[in-house]
């Protein structure tokens, strides 16, 4: 897609661009927040046994785990 300065465009030009913008966004299927937030909701608790940032890492399984001690003397 070519660059378009806003600047350079007429009045009408950038009339047309929002219209065409409006009914793109007309197009889109819209949801209530709630609906989307229970869906949201059932899908982390379906998938929350193999979340590793839900029920972290095994230490077995752990590459960041410290391998020995730094002792000073």
């Amino acid at each position: 897609m070519p660059f378009i300065n806003i600047e350079d465009l007429t009045d009408l030009d950038k009339a047309k661009m929002q219209v065409a913008q409006k009914k793109i966004e007309i197009k889109l299927e819209r949801m209530l927040t709630s609906k989307c937030c229970e869906e949201i909701k059932e899908y982390i608790t379906a998938r929350e046994e193999e979340d590793i940032l839900f029920k972290g890492i095994p230490e077995e399984k752990n590459p960041f785990k410290e391998k020995g001690g730094c002792v000073v003397c």
